[in-house]
This record gives C-alpha cells, structure tokens and sequence, in this order.
C-alpha cells in the first residue's frame, strides 16, 4: 500500500508533466532531476517505506546507470534509535529538503475530545472567528484553486518565503484534485481571508500549504479554518491528521519557523520525529564538489546587500 502521496500515481504524473523523469523500482517512486549545465542528475526518494538493503543496491545500480551523483532519501517512518546504518555509502545529508519533526494529530478521538485537547487560547480563537462571522467553505475546484493560490503568493511575498511558482502548483492540483487534494477557504463577509490545501490518502490526511490575507488578522480565521480542516479529515476517514512539518518540541522561540510551529502545537498535536534525511553516494568526488557549491549558493542567498 502506498503510504504517502508523494509517492502515489498522481504525484508521478504531476513530475513527469514537470518534465521531470520518475523511475518504480519495488513500488518505491524515485524522480530524477538534471543537474544545470550538466549531464548529471540527482535521484530523490521522497517520504517512501524504509528502503531495505535489497532495495538500497537497486537504487545504488540505477544510479550508476543513469549519470546519478547521489540519491536523497527522506522516508516516512518515525525514528527508530536501535536502527543502525549498515550501508556506507549512505551518509546523513546536511542539506534536507524535508525537516525531520513534524505535528501529528490523534483523530480517533471524537470532535468533543479533540476541542478539548486543544490549548486554550486555540480554542478562544476558534470561537472568536465563529463569532465574528467568519464561514469555511471547501471549494475543491479549479475556482478554489485559484483564490488559495492568490492567498498562498501573497503569504510568501509577505514573509519572504521563495517555494515554487504557480505552474508548479497548478500542475500539483490538476493531478491531486477529485482524489487526493482539497481546498478549503474562510471568508468574511464573502472576502476570502485564508486558504488551506489539504491532502488525504490511506487513513492520513495532510496540512500541505496554507496561505492568508494581510486584511482582518484580528478575526482568527486561519484558527477555524484549521479546525475544519481537521474535521474533514476525520469525515474522510484519516485516523491521523499530518501537519507537514515542524521544529522539535524544544524549539526556540526566535526561530523564523516558531510561529507555525507554536500554531500547530495548539491544536493539541504530539511531536514526531522521523528518519530524516540520508544521501546514497554514487560518486563520492562529485558528491563533495555538489555539497561544497551547495554550500557557497546558501552562503550568498543569506547576504543582505
């Protein structure tokens, strides 16, 4: 069973309209992406199972067959400490594209005993948007898509946050929407405030992108969106509602990602750590000079002229 959408079916057709090439190898969907002004690529395995030894050495000659500098592997599975790397060519990556913590809500529990396990002030906040008249609506639909994508680049421009461009999402909900993919939005007064994106698949239901206006902050609408969301989970039958990400439950109050992290925090969640990141090193050499690059573009991206 598929255990993750970004390694489902409609997330390879998603990639390969991106032009990007996808390879199945024992059900496990690994993309390849080209290395600019090379003929090298980069082969990603996002939030699949716990690829075995047999599995590794598929995925080690697959690279060696098609110009592969390394494969990062980001599995979803929690951690396991007793689990120990037998493999030397992978090694712990030092650049993630998933964190390694994430939020999980417990929704088995009824929708009494889940408003209950929510922090107080979440639930202040919840009742005050009812109050003010804010209204969540799902618009799974290509008009949905829409005002949430307007929201979701107006909240990255607000808070400098550069994700992918609006083709890239476009192509994501065409492939996702009517299966895996629901949009839901709040409004006042018929302005729509907030927007989520939420995903469902196999007894999960996940909180992908959200975005929100700069009008009416005071209403708290993404607080109520956000438990709606969480009530659609449960009317589709997740047992588990994902947050996407997060910091350690120990994070510091100063850190850019501590405000979402503290929102979520309030809906009651437990904080899970998974795998995290490991690399399977097909060319050594060029392994160190892609991290050593790598490291120079991150250097420059945080210069402030």
């Amino acid at each position: 069973m598929i255990n993750h959408p970004l390694q489902s079916n409609e997330w390879a057709k998603a990639r390969q309209q991106m032009g990007i090439e996808t390879i199945l190898i024992d059900d496990f969907l690994l993309t390849l992406h080209k290395i600019p002004f090379t003929s090298y690529k980069i082969g990603y395995l996002p939030r699949s199972r716990m690829p075995n030894a047999k599995v590794l050495e598929k995925l080690y000659q697959i690279g060696k067959e098609n110009n592969i500098v390394f494969i990062k592997i980001e599995p979803y599975v929690e951690k396991n400490p007793k689990t120990k790397n037998q493999n030397p060519k992978l090694v712990k990556s030092s650049h993630p594209l998933f964190p390694s913590w994430t939020q999980v809500l417990d929704l088995t529990k009824s929708e009494d005993q889940l408003l209950k396990s929510f922090h107080s002030k979440t639930r202040y906040n919840i009742r005050l948007a009812e109050k003010k008249g804010i209204i969540v609506k799902e618009e799974s639909n290509d008009k949905g898509f829409e005002i949430f994508s307007k929201l979701y680049f107006e909240t990255t421009k607000r808070q400098k946050y550069y994700g992918h461009n609006y083709q890239y999402h476009k192509t994501v909900w065409e492939n996702m929407k009517n299966k895996i993919a629901h949009i839901l939005i709040a409004y006042y007064n018929n302005i729509p405030l907030a927007a989520y994106q939420l995903w469902y698949l196999n007894g999960i239901a996940y909180y992908v992108y959200g975005g929100t206006s700069n009008l009416h902050r005071n209403l708290m609408a993404s607080n109520l969106l956000m438990w709606e969301a969480i009530k659609i989970g449960k009317r589709l039958g997740a047992e588990k509602f994902d947050m996407w990400g997060s910091l350690p439950p120990d994070y510091d109050k100063g850190h850019p990602w501590s405000g979402f992290t503290r929102f979520k925090e309030g809906y009651g969640t437990k904080f899970v750590q998974l795998a995290g990141s490991n690399d399977l090193v097909i060319n050594p050499v060029l392994y160190q000079m892609y991290n050593f690059f790598y490291l120079i573009r991150e250097t420059l991206l945080k210069i402030r002229f």
